[in-house]
């Protein structure tokens, strides 16, 4: 078991080291050291501070820790500088699914293979736990993000990709839900091999992002959007320049410049204490599209930037990918109705549907339930493929992929434009 009081310790001397480091080289009119130059130097210091404590507990007579035990404070240490401390451990898990923290003792853990389990303390106290939160928000995305009292409410991505949201003072004792992305670099073969998707659906999609054709994901939530998101954008050929937008940042499309050498990532920014500098999603995505964009590709529709995004479907920006909540792909129209009426532009039902059967080529849904054929895993899948056909009063659309024997999506009617898709290499299978 590791000491977390000594960790803490050892945590604010090494840090206050290297701001001192910072400081002097600040003076002396050097450079500031890169991410990486640091993380190096810490180690170096974390590893005097260790050597010093070792030489005090000798000094007092006391046994020194066992060279395991460095190993596992040293660990500590640099996680809780750099990493998200005493999480740090679950988020290096491959088998971690989600984790929900109702207070710093109450670490609720689900894994891969649909175990739900009671997890260690991630923090000594509530206090500690917001803290902690605190420094993830500063140091996160693009901006510090505010987390306190008038900003009871935080959504961020975390260094491994991770989905954080966290609240407090609208809850008994702080509460912290963090989905894991346990799948980052992923491709559509990737999503056959664990059976998301069908090898003929797989094509299917594949041809339909080369035909740029505008696809919308929808599913509940933990259903697996983000994951077929990145799968479809990666079906997307280097050549072409993509611009993200999101709330927090999580597709990290960016961050492969062996697959998208050309991104521009957006995240929205919130308002600052006196509610001032917030730049909406709608703002975002209507600024995406002065900046050249071969396609749009906005991580989740919540509210109205839909109009501004729908607008930019049809204005040329085709192949345009998204994601939102929905109860079955049918639903999709009704919520973006929904969303279209919040909006500035209060956009009749009538209206929103004419923009749509304009805008949306595909709606793909994925759904999540647990598989009591097989122990009970949890398996995800995409199960309806609806294609939009045109507006009449309200949208018009086919099922082109129903649900098979095991749930997942198989061909059931030939799609318009399939011409189009077998110029990119779709052969129909089972129509």
């Amino acid at each position: 078991m590791i000491d977390h009081l000594l960790v803490k310790r050892f945590r604010q001397e090494v840090g206050d080291r290297l701001a001192h480091q910072r400081r002097l080289d600040q003076a002396n009119g050097l450079p500031a050291m890169t991410g990486e130059d640091e993380r190096q130097f810490a180690r170096a210091l974390i590893s005097q501070v260790l050597e010093e404590h070792a030489r005090s507990e000798i000094g007092l007579g006391r046994t020194p820790p066992t060279a395991e035990e460095e190993e596992a404070l040293a660990a500590g240490i640099h996680a809780a500088l750099f990493g998200v401390g005493r999480l740090q451990p679950l988020l290096d898990d491959a088998q971690v699914e989600n984790i929900d923290i109702n207070g710093c003792d109450r670490v609720f853990v689900s894994y891969a293979d649909g175990q739900e389990l009671m997890h260690d303390p991630v923090a000594e106290s509530d206090d500690e736990l917001i803290e902690l939160i605190q420094i993830l928000a500063a140091y996160s995305g693009l901006s510090s993000r505010p987390f306190d009292t008038a900003n009871p409410q935080l959504d961020l991505r975390l260094p491994d990709g991770s989905r954080l949201s966290a609240v407090m003072d609208v809850t008994v004792r702080p509460a912290v839900s963090i989905r894991r992305a346990r799948l980052g670099k992923v491709f559509l073969s990737d999503l056959v091999g664990n059976g998301t998707i069908g090898p003929d659906l797989g094509r299917f999609l594949s041809a339909a992002v080369a035909a740029r054709k505008n696809i919308m994901i929808a599913g509940s939530t933990n259903a697996g959007k983000t994951t077929l998101l990145r799968a479809l954008a990666n079906e997307i050929p280097p050549s072409e320049r993509l611009i993200t937008v999101e709330r927090a940042l999580e597709l990290g499309l960016d961050q492969f410049s062996e697959l998208h050498p050309n991104v521009v990532a957006f995240e929205q920014r919130l308002p600052n204490s006196e509610g001032q500098g917030e730049i909406t999603m709608a703002e975002l995505v209507r600024r995406s599209l002065r900046m050249n964009p071969s396609r749009v590709i906005v991580g989740e529709v919540l509210g109205d930037e839909i109009v501004t995004m729908l607008n930019a479907m049809t204005q040329g920006n085709d192949g345009s990918l998204s994601t939102i909540h929905a109860n079955s792909s049918m639903e999709v129209f009704n919520r973006i109705a929904t969303y279209a009426l919040q909006a500035s532009e209060r956009l009749p039902i009538d209206a929103t549907h004419m923009l749509i059967a304009g805008a949306i080529d595909f709606v793909v849904f994925v759904e999540k339930r647990n598989d009591y054929h097989r122990g009970g895993k949890l398996r995800r899948y995409v199960s309806s493929v609806r294609e939009v056909n045109g507006c009449d009063g309200r949208v018009l659309s086919s099922e082109v992929f129903v649900p098979g024997p095991d749930g997942g999506a198989v061909p059931h009617a030939p799609v318009s434009c399939l011409d189009e898709l077998m110029a990119h290499g779709y052969t129909p299978g089972g129509w």
